[in-house]
């Protein structure tokens, strides 16, 4: 229920995809944030392994956690807009199904964000990767004070479970229908329509890093950026291709001095 005066409402979405590992975990770290005022609504993307019976058993003693079952497989765009579509809150915020938040993720930011009248936030994370023989490795994302959309373009410092949006100030929600960075083309519409991304310094997030995700996979990602840049935002060729060689060696830069 959507409280106007100091706790409004924040709809949390959570695609999930045979996820039955993970989304234990996902779903414990929204139960135990210290901002109670919020609605899960998990959309199941077709999963063929037991992710939707996990989802029930935590549906039978918490009412904020919903279901959406999605008949066949469609990928992460259509499996978030139809959360979107749900979402009655004044906030949105995306936190896929093997990811996870701190425990006071969702009251400082709300906080930070109804003082000062903000439509978009985001915040630092950390890269969590776990390799074959269970060894944890943990590196802290830090973030920009902001970035404006040239400079997003060029590189984009946003990590989507960590983002926060009013969409009573924004408008309605909906993402791009693409199979991977759709959630970084959104963050270019905003930008390009003038809602500045405001990055809070505090780390407020774990991001885990999988093998076989597609963020891990960089020659699908930078065809993705591609697309994005030509079809999305409908950059000439020459423009694009000048970003795209910028975002290329701003990953490249990244990558070294991640591996040092």
């Amino acid at each position: 229920m959507e409280d106007k005066n100091s706790n409004p409402l924040v709809s949390i979405i959570t695609p999930a995809y045979n996820a039955e590992k993970f989304i234990s975990d996902t779903i414990e770290s929204v139960l135990i944030q210290g901002y109670q005022n919020w609605e899960m609504i998990i959309i199941d993307d077709h999963s063929t392994d037991r992710t939707v019976e996990v989802i029930k058993q935590y549906i039978e003693n918490e009412p904020r956690i919903k279901l959406i079952e999605r008949r066949e497989n469609g990928g992460t765009a259509k499996t978030r807009n139809a959360g979107l579509r749900k979402a009655k809150g004044r906030y949105i915020a995306f936190l896929d199904s093997d990811d996870r938040w701190l425990p006071d993720k969702l009251t400082k930011q709300v906080t930070y964000m109804e003082k000062n009248n903000l439509a978009f936030t985001f915040t630092a994370y950390n890269r969590v990767q776990i390799d074959s023989d269970g060894h944890i490795e943990i590196k802290e994302v830090s973030v920009p004070t902001t970035q404006n959309y040239k400079q997003l373009l060029k590189e984009n410092k946003i990590g989507c479970l960590t983002v926060m949006i009013n969409q009573e100030i924004t408008g309605t929600l909906q993402m791009v229908d693409m199979r991977s960075r759709q959630d970084y083309a959104l963050w270019l519409e905003l930008t390009r329509k003038g809602f500045q991304p405001i990055g809070i310094q505090e780390v407020l997030a774990n991001y885990r890093v999988r093998g076989n995700s597609l963020s891990s996979n960089k020659i699908k990602m930078a065809k993705q950026n591609w697309r994005v840049f030509r079809d999305v935002e409908k950059l000439s060729l020459p423009v694009a291709s000048w970003y795209f060689v910028q975002y290329a060696f701003l990953k490249l830069r990244a990558y070294i001095k991640y591996m040092k």
